[in-house]
């Protein structure tokens, strides 16, 4: 009978993960090339560089072979990326941090929208400018809550949908 796959998850800063812990001490025991771990990890994550992302690699210890399977990083995460800024707001309704274009939130909604509980790609913006509530972003200049009742009323209908027709 072959022996179980071991599977470890971690998070991993992208494009810069190193053989130094949390990577090394977790997979180095199971015999696999860490340092052929590292450069995979670092190889499928370059796209999401200086953002914090989800990884698990998956290890026979049997054979000493490994997969990675890469996930995708926090709706913050991603919000901060695009927005160009350090952190979100510690004091969001008076403080505001940075600002997304309308085009930029429907961006973070299509690579998140296998994640969220939204039906459609509508819900799923809804679901990001509900982050950018909370972190002090505007969307186009205003007020997110603003932007949610535009929706609400349809103003932005036929951009999400020919977004939606583009491949992501």
């Amino acid at each position: 009978m072959p022996a179980e796959k071991r599977v470890v998850e971690l998070v991993v800063s992208g494009g810069q993960a190193t053989a130094g812990p949390p990577i090394g001490p977790a997979i180095g025991p199971l015999g696999v090339n860490v340092v052929a771990v590292v450069n995979k990890i670092n190889e499928l994550t370059k796209e999401y560089s200086g953002m914090k992302v989800p990884v698990k690699v998956i290890i026979d210890p049997e054979t000493k072979t490994f997969e990675v399977e890469v996930g995708i990083p926090t709706t913050s995460a991603l919000i901060i990326k695009e927005a160009g800024i350090s952190k979100g707001s510690g004091k969001p309704n008076s403080e505001r941090v940075g600002n997304l274009s309308m085009a930029q939130v429907i961006k973070i909604a299509k690579i998140k929208r296998s994640k969220l509980l939204a039906k459609t790609l509508k819900a799923a913006v809804k679901e990001i400018i509900g982050s950018c509530v909370s972190m002090g972003v505007t969307i186009d200049g205003k007020d997110p809550k603003m932007v949610l009742r535009e929706i609400e009323e349809g103003r932005y209908d036929d951009m999400i949908r020919r977004s939606e027709e583009e491949k992501q």
